[in-house]
């Protein structure tokens, strides 16, 4: 097993996971209302479809890029 490809997967999964949060926040900062809020209390379903979906997206894009 060659430990540099693993520490490279490692790294390279760290930053996605950085990059994810980061596009989260920013994602979070545009919306008018504060999306937890709106998910959690008022049980606002469409707000946490189109989260869900919006983090799916931006996994798959930085995980091809990645890659």
């Amino acid at each position: 097993m060659q430990w540099e490809s693993v520490l490279a997967s490692i790294v390279f999964s760290l930053i996605g996971i950085i990059v994810l949060g980061v596009c989260f926040w920013i994602f979070e900062k545009i919306t008018p209302e504060n999306l937890w809020k709106e998910i959690i209390e008022k049980q606002n379903v469409a707000l946490a479809i189109v989260s869900g979906a919006f983090m799916i997206a931006m996994g798959i894009i930085i995980a091809s890029a990645v890659h």
